[in-house]
């Protein structure tokens, strides 16, 4: 499925979730907020540009209809992790035993 290649790579659902107040952020805003290097930023950026997810204006990137609606289909994904990880402890599979 292309939408889950896309959103699987790394870096791409922290840009889309740094997006989600729906004000305008620069690239060195994003790259900041997002933790990541500037080179896959810009490639990400590209990305989902390409598919229509985010928009560039004069004063940032923005999400597009496309990806607010994709954040608001996210948003039960989003409730069970917290509910999943309320603390924000990293749950991990236990080792199978050898």
């Amino acid at each position: 499925m292309v939408a889950l290649d896309l959103l699987g790579r790394r870096s791409a659902l922290r840009v889309l979730w740094e997006l989600r107040e729906g004000a305008p952020m620069t690239f060195r805003a994003l790259q900041q907020a997002a933790e990541t290097n500037p080179s896959l930023l810009n490639t990400r950026l590209g990305e989902l540009r390409a598919v229509g997810l985010i928009a560039h204006l004069g004063e940032g990137y923005l999400l597009t209809p496309a990806g607010q609606e994709l954040l608001l289909a996210l948003g039960p994904l989003a409730a069970w992790a917290t509910q999943w990880d309320p603390e924000g402890q990293q749950h991990r599979p236990s080792p199978r035993p050898q």
